[in-house]
């Protein structure tokens, strides 16, 4: 059987203004094709142009029907989780149901005390947050009683359509974060940033933390961020990426070294071994010429990449 290919929206515009335009096309179209999902990220302080991950579901929860929409990733410790909660209660109501939530710790910090994060104990106000929700999502009046939150009897409604929750896949990519995500996750996602052998190892050390907790590892889905650029010509593929991971990520070289770039059949190969690495979901993120990409990979690239 083939994989299941997810697809991450435009989000980000480096080289002009928001172009809705294209986000409503493209969604549309990659429903029409079929793809399992649609995902958005999360950039809320520094370049470039990026729109906020929750606002843009919604919008895009209107103009689709079936296709599933996910987070990959929500900083959680940024958020509010009685508020986060509530949002991601609506938008499984509007979508009636085709939401997953990707959620993480996140890796800046610096940037949290301006969002109302914690500027220490970031593990404990993550777990927190994601008791909160789903004592939220779960009772009819939620109980908790945690050192940054505390819920006496409070009910929230309309909870998700889903029960007892949406999917909550956790990000992360540290050993004690993978431990996490096997404690406390439904799923999880490897970042776009690591390298197939690095995902490789982070699988291996989930699924032993799975087997140790007693959880049925076919039951908890894995899935990886991709970052692709599709084209003949592989010196201007590795030259766009540059151009792109240098403006995302201030590091040029990252793009080489994490993505998947050049012709259909040396991107399938590469999307290949991801699979076999473990991955039973790819989220493919090409970073332009987004609505040939849209069309080429679900045409002759994810073709030739075949399930585990």
């Amino acid at each position: 059987m083939n994989v299941q290919c997810g697809i991450a929206i435009p989000q980000m515009f480096h080289d002009g203004p928001i172009d809705m335009g294209l986000v409503r096309s493209y969604v549309a179209r990659a429903e029409e094709l079929g793809y399992h999902s649609l995902w958005v990220q999360e950039q809320i302080i520094g370049g470039p142009a990026s729109l906020e991950p929750l606002s843009l579901l919604s919008y895009v929860s209107g103009v689709t029907q079936r296709i599933r929409l996910g987070t990959a990733v929500i900083v959680a410790t940024t958020r509010n989780p009685v508020l986060l909660a509530k949002e991601l209660s609506t938008i499984d109501q509007m979508s009636e149901g085709r939401l997953i939530v990707g959620i993480a710790l996140g890796g800046r910090p610096r940037q949290y005390p301006l969002l109302g994060g914690p500027a220490e104990r970031r593990v404990r106000h993550f777990e927190e947050s994601v008791a909160v929700m789903k004592a939220l999502w779960e009772q009819p009046r939620a109980s908790f009683d945690g050192d940054f939150w505390k819920l006496d009897g409070e009910a929230m409604e309309p909870r998700p359509v889903q029960k007892p929750h949406p999917p909550l896949w956790f990000g992360g990519r540290h050993d004690a974060g993978l431990r996490r995500a096997a404690r406390l996750a439904d799923g999880w996602m490897g970042a776009g940033s690591t390298t197939t052998e690095e995902f490789k190892r982070h699988v291996g050390v989930l699924r032993d933390a799975l087997e140790s907790r007693g959880r049925d590892a076919s039951t908890f889905p894995i899935s990886k961020r991709v970052y692709i650029a599709l084209d003949d010509d592989e010196a201007r593929a590795e030259r766009r990426l540059r151009e792109w991971f240098g403006q995302r990520y201030g590091n040029a070289d990252l793009g080489v070294r994490v993505s998947v770039w050049g012709g259909a059949e040396r991107c399938a190969g590469r999307l290949q071994e991801i699979v076999d690495g473990g991955a039973e979901m790819l989220m493919l993120n090409p970073m332009f010429d987004h609505m040939e990409h849209l069309e080429a990979l679900h045409a002759d690239v994810m073709p030739k990449v075949r399930g585990r």
